[in-house]
Parts: structure tokens; C-alpha cells; sequence
């Protein structure tokens, strides 16, 4: 980014829609390496939550993305049993890579944060195209495009 803020885009699963939040430059680091399948030789924070979770058998059933306000992203964790947990929307993600738990956001967030891309006829068109879409995205946006 040229600001150089972190950005998660996390796509509509069968639609168009994504949802771009500006995240932290730690929290970037913690959801690269789920994505990476980096094993530090230490716990970071989130490997640790995970580690404490299983430790006394609880399981997080799902990530909610709730809301935005004043371009702020609020998220849930919901928990095995039926508890909810606030968290930032980073922190949970970097969560739910760990875990394999599904990230959801509701139809209304979407419709008031999510911006519109095409979808393309091939994979690989898909592929390349949807890359070059993104950098130019990138290169436009600003957090007060979401407010």
C-alpha cells in the first residue's frame, strides 16, 4: 500500500463482493504466517490463544465480522458452547487461519463495505486478472472510502 497499512481482502464465498479492512502490521505478520504455514520456534500471541483453547477443550465455532463504524471493523468470536467473544476482526482472522474456523459476515455489513469486482470466465484469467484488479484497488483506496 503506499501508506504502507496492511490490508485483509476477504472475498464473498459464490459472489462478488469483498471486504477490505486496514489491519496492523503485527497482526499482517501473525495472518501471513497461518497463511504460510510458519511454525515460529516460539508461540506468538495467537498460536498461544489457540494452544490455551485446546488446552481446556473449547473450540471457536465460527468468526463473525459485525459491524463498521467510524472505519472501524468489529468482529466476534463465537465459542463452543454458545459463548460470544468481542475481538477485532485481525485478531480473529489470524485465529481462525490457525484453526480452520469459517469467517462470516452478514449480507448488510457486505452491502455497506464491500466493494464489487467481477468475476471472470476462466481460473486462470480469474487468477491473473483478479491480481491486477487488486493491486490497482489497492493503489486507490483509502480508509475514508469505507465510512
Amino acid at each position: 500500500m503506499p501508506s504502507n497499512q496492511p490490508i485483509v481482502l476477504l472475498r464473498e464465498v459464490g459472489g462478488q463482493r469483498y471486504l477490505p479492512i486496514y489491519i496492523g502490521a503485527v497482526e499482517a505478520t501473525a495472518i501471513a504466517f497461518a497463511q504460510q504455514g510458519v511454525v515460529p520456534p516460539r508461540p506468538m500471541t495467537h498460536d498461544l490463544f489457540k494452544d490455551v483453547l485446546d488446552a481446556i477443550g473449547v473450540t471457536i465455532e465460527q468468526v463473525r465480522i459485525t459491524e463498521v463504524r467510524d472505519n472501524t471493523y468489529y468482529a466476534e468470536l463465537v465459542l463452543s458452547g454458545g459463548l460470544e467473544v468481542s475481538s477485532r476482526p485481525s485478531d480473529s482472522i489470524a485465529l481462525a487461519l490457525r484453526t480452520g474456523t469459517p469467517i462470516f459476515a452478514s449480507d448488510p455489513l457486505l452491502d455497506e463495505a464491500g466493494v464489487v469486482m467481477a468475476e471472470f470466465d476462466t481460473e486462470e484469467e480469474e487468477d491473473e486478472d483478479e491480481v491486477a484488479r487488486f493491486r490497482e484497488f489497492l493503489e486507490q483506496v483509502t480508509p475514508e472510502d469505507f465510512s
